[in-house]
Parts: C-alpha cells; sequence; structure tokens
C-alpha cells in the first residue's frame, strides 16, 4: 500500500490527517452546518466519520486530506475522495471550517485533490454529492467544472450529483 500523499498549493498543504486534527472536525460535524452532510452527528458517530476518512486510504488507495494553511500551519478544514458502501460513486468531497470559508481555500484544495485523483490516482470519473440546500458547495462545483447528473444515483435521497470529468 503505497503511503497517503501529501499535496501542495499554492497557499495550502493537504497531508494526511492526525489526532489533533478531531477537536476541530468533531466540533464541525457537531454544528447545525453538519446539516449539508447528514447531520448533526453524535460523538460517536463522528468519531466514526473521522476514522472512516483515514481508513479509506488503507481500503481503497484514497481517502481524506487536512487542509492546512502553509504559512500559519492552521487546519482550515479537509477534501476528501469517498468510497465504500455508502457512495454509489467515487465522491469528491470538502469541508471548511467557519473561519475558511469564502477566500478560495475549498476550491484550491478539491481542485488539487481532483487532478491528482484524475491524474496519479487514474479515475475517468467522480462525482460529488451536494444538499440542494447548499447553495455554495454547489456552486464550488459548478466552478470546478463538475456538471449535474440527474441519472446518477444519489448518496441520500435528494442529493443533486455533480459529475466531474478529467
Amino acid at each position: 500500500m503505497p503511503p497517503v500523499p501529501t499535496l501542495q498549493t499554492e497557499r495550502l498543504l493537504l497531508r494526511p490527517q492526525i489526532a489533533a486534527d478531531w477537536d476541530q472536525y468533531r466540533d464541525l460535524m457537531q454544528s447545525d452546518k453538519a446539516r449539508f452532510m447528514g447531520g448533526t452527528f453524535s460523538l460517536r458517530e463522528a468519531w466514526g466519520l473521522f476514522c472512516h476518512d483515514l481508513a479509506q486510504w488503507q481500503l481503497f488507495g484514497h481517502g481524506a486530506l487536512m487542509v492546512e494553511c502553509r504559512d500559519s500551519g492552521r487546519c482550515f478544514g479537509q477534501v476528501s475522495i469517498n468510497a465504500g458502501p455508502l457512495f454509489p460513486e467515487r465522491e469528491l468531497g470538502w469541508l471548511l471550517y467557519p473561519e475558511a470559508e469564502g477566500q478560495g481555500y475549498a476550491y484550491e484544495a478539491a481542485l488539487a485533490l481532483r487532478d491528482w485523483a484524475f491524474g496519479t490516482a487514474g479515475f475517468s470519473t467522480l462525482v460529488s454529492y451536494v444538499s440542494p440546500d447548499n447553495a455554495r458547495s454547489q456552486r464550488l462545483a459548478e466552478r470546478l467544472g463538475a456538471v449535474l447528473d440527474p441519472r446518477a444515483a444519489p448518496q441520500a435521497p435528494g442529493d443533486l450529483v455533480y459529475r466531474h470529468s478529467p
């Protein structure tokens, strides 16, 4: 199994998650913002999701990377490629902590991981499952070049499915 990659962009380091990332992740998953991801989540559920994000690397060769500011070392959130029985297709996903929103970090991180998926990992397609109430993520998917695919199976009832192509 190859190691979990570290990717760099102009402003960001996309790195493997560590135990110190848990507190911010837990707080987000237990907040109202988690409603866009099927939450809010209990402590047990949030921990399971955190571990799932890391375990996917060993199970599938892809998973989550934490989004860290190269200048400050602050963690801004996470970008991921999700798979497994809860996902009809491989999903490019993202989440940002509130203080990092609106600064282009999600776009920069998602673009880097998407390019890794299509290049290094050799994927031919990815989708992003987006809540119909999450206009910001819809705009981000479109900015990344994804298009709505009404024939694709949603992860959760009502999800919009955006398809990414190489």
